[in-house]
């Protein structure tokens, strides 16, 4: 509806308003004779325009960019139609015959060139890039295609167009065509489009007249434009800011729109002056619209404005888990797999697991998020996600009633591939979401780095993400099967310290400690200077929410066989590292919280040396380059609210919330590695 309106109303408005202005108002005979063509001009709308506004804003994956994009497709796609039929019909010569040859013309990129296109992918092997006698043949097509739409009385750039939306999606075809044409076309052609379009412009030719009935018909445009976008928005409830700011998005115009003006001014729909004033007047409505729809919108505002608490520490332990993952590559999903199962998912405590595959956008226009749905096997949506899809899905008919996986992939830009993440853990009310590390080991203890916006990627998620997050530092420990294959216990060290994050860490390890098959060892370094003032309120009947988790850990878990204990009297930084030192390559997996007091004696001078800030003081002295830890690592983030220091009756009740858990006979699964049986 937004999309219908937003090309309708503003053109209808604008024409009237047009024939008001040339009924009641002198002006010169060109301005006469093309200032219906000016209105209509004026009321297009722009899918690439908005689309690489939304990139530019990084707003591609929000619900308005989303919105945005869907709108401004439909009324695109209506712009483009009556861009075409008006100057087919207002070249008065073979008009038949033009229709019938842009119908040819269309008939033979849908019919001919895509095919070709697409025995293009099937001849390329998967993981392998186009050859570029492929690439080569494409551009053919894309040249071809532009001689042809200047035959045939139509812009140049109808032909790409039409054969641009051909293209099958994605990789390897379209990633391979964007890397090979981006840079050329965004660095020297159109520099040198803008330089060539914009030395016709002479600002002192505009009489004060013209610009007068040209800047009116501007104004009408956006205000028809906001009107055709805010109400309907407003009518299905969306809140009036996001309302307005995407009424701003949708009123946006740019190269595209230029570039209809150049046909018009060559078919003499237009003249240079009326160019000149649309053109400028261009410019200065998309340089207001950017800044101001920027600081109306921020994509985050509504995690922040959430007041529910979901972490695992708050989470009953006799309901269900939500968990997320996202996983960057396929070789990542025995890690995600193994600490899944590490995880307990049991029939009186099972998990709801979501795994979202996240993927760069390349050679596509827009973001895209697939949903894989069990018994739907489609390859050509997959996106290169079978193998991981195969995976979780055996895993979940080994674990049926235990577990239940939901699969997704997502196509966004790194710049905003964490607003996925955040929007789907904030739907599915998730309280844990774990996301690799950007650097990953084998068990040979070889390096394989990831691109390096993975790792902005993850500081992305660890601001904005409305649950509580892990970060997963796979050394071979998780993905591993030839070493551990043997194995029938598995070890979890946790070093607690203070604070919420050491807490929802704990809080998992306790959930972990349920497994039959699991020995877990929680480690507490206490501060040897203020022991004293411990021992002094430790009789108090309120403790501390340290001492409360901290004492829940005690009672549920020390006496049984394989869970220890530990307190490690610490004076300064010195001996921090030490102990922390000393559980290097004890465990399978060590379990740390990531934020702490960086004025603590424990942490002194730590920050000098902090070569990964998002893992923490403690995860980062056991995932640096110079740390001698060959085991895998996790570093636990609680949710952060901002108004909880301010909302006493929440903190009341989360002091009080005290859950004892209650062991039960359970299945005893074996670990690690995980192994499926058909």
């Amino acid at each position: 509806m937004i999309g219908i309106l937003s090309f309708f109303l503003p053109i209808a408005l604008n024409t009237t308003v047009a024939g008001i202005i040339a009924s009641k108002h002198d002006m010169q005979p060109n301005l006469q004779k093309s200032i219906y063509f000016i209105a209509a001009f004026l009321s297009l709308n722009s899918f690439h325009v908005v689309v690489c506004l939304l990139a530019d804003l990084k707003l591609l994956n929000s619900e308005l960019g989303r919105l945005a994009t869907s709108s401004s497709l439909i009324s695109g796609v209506l712009s483009w139609t009556w861009t075409i039929i008006t100057t087919t019909i207002m070249q008065r010569k073979d008009i038949l015959w033009k229709f019938m040859s842009l119908a040819l013309l269309i008939f033979i990129i849908v019919y001919i060139f895509r095919p070709v296109m697409l025995w293009m992918v099937r001849q390329t092997t998967e993981g392998r890039p186009v050859k570029e006698g492929h690439v080569w043949g494409v551009f053919i097509m894309i040249l071809s295609s532009a001689f042809c739409s200047e035959i045939v009385g139509q812009h140049m750039l109808f032909g790409p167009m039409v054969l641009g939306m051909a293209t099958p999606e994605g990789p390897p075809l379209g990633s391979a065509l964007v890397s090979k044409l981006d840079s050329y076309v965004s660095y020297i052609l159109l520099p040198s489009y803008f330089l060539i379009a914009c030395s016709g412009i002479n600002i002192r030719t505009a009489e004060s007249n013209t610009v007068t009935v040209i800047l009116t018909l501007c104004f009408f445009n956006f205000l028809a434009k906001l009107t055709a976008t805010v109400l309907p928005s407003i009518y299905c409830q969306m809140p009036r800011l996001d309302a307005l700011t995407l009424g701003l998005i949708m009123s946006a115009q740019g190269i595209t729109d230029v570039l209809i003006l150049q046909q018009g001014m060559s078919l003499q729909l237009i003249d240079s002056e009326s160019f000149t004033i649309m053109a400028l007047a261009i410019v200065c409505l998309t340089g207001i619209i950017t800044p101001v729809a920027k600081f109306l919108y921020t994509p985050s505002r509504r995690f922040m404005m959430s007041n529910k608490r979901r972490t695992i520490q708050h989470s009953h332990p006799d309901t269900e888990l939500r968990m997320l993952s996202g996983i960057y590559c396929q070789y990542q999903t025995p890690s995600i797999i193994n600490l899944l199962e590490l995880s307990n998912p049991t029939p009186r405590s099972p998990i709801c697991f979501y795994v979202v595959h996240l993927q760069e956008l390349a050679g596509r226009s827009t973001p895209l998020l697939v949903a894989h749905r069990p018994g739907r096997t489609n390859t050509h949506r997959s996106h290169g996600s079978q193998h991981m899809i195969n995976a979780f899905r055996l895993y979940e008919e080994n674990n049926e009633g235990s577990v239940v996986i939901n699969l997704f992939t997502s196509i966004s830009p790194y710049a905003t591939m964490h607003e996925e993440v955040c929007n789907l853990a904030f739907d599915k009310r998730v309280s844990m979401v774990i996301v690799p590390f950007h650097k990953q080991w084998s068990e040979s203890t070889q390096m394989e780095e990831l691109p390096t916006s993975i790792r902005q990627v993850n500081k992305n998620i660890l601001r904005e993400i409305p649950c509580s997050v892990g970060i997963l530092v796979d050394r071979g420990t998780l993905s591993g099967t030839s070493s551990l294959s043997s194995k029938t216990l598995y070890n979890i060290g946790m070093i607690f310290v203070e604070g919420p994050d050491d807490r929802e860490a704990l809080s998992y390890v306790m959930r972990m400690g349920e497994h039959p098959n699991v020995s877990v060892t929680l480690i507490r370094l206490v501060d040897s200077n203020n022991k004293s003032n411990k021992e002094n309120s430790s009789a108090s009947i309120f403790l501390d929410e340290d001492d409360r988790i901290v004492n829940d850990f005690k009672i549920a878990h020390i006496g049984k066989k394989y869970h220890t204990y530990k307190e490690e009297l610490v004076s300064d930084s010195v001996e921090t590292v030490g102990v922390i030192r000393s559980m290097e390559n004890t465990y399978d997996l060590i379990v740390v919280g990531r934020r702490h007091d960086n004025e603590s004696p424990l942490f002194m001078g730590l920050t000098e040396w902090n070569e990964f800030p998002e893992l923490g003081f403690v995860g980062d002295m056991l995932a640096s380059s110079d740390s001698r830890c060959q085991v895998s690592v996790l570093v636990v983030q609680q949710q952060t609210l901002s108004y909880a220091k301010n909302d006493e009756k929440l903190k009341e009740f989360e002091e009080s919330s005290v859950f004892v858990d209650i062991p039960v006979p359970r299945k005893s699964n074996k670990i690690f590695p995980a192994v499926f049986n058909n």
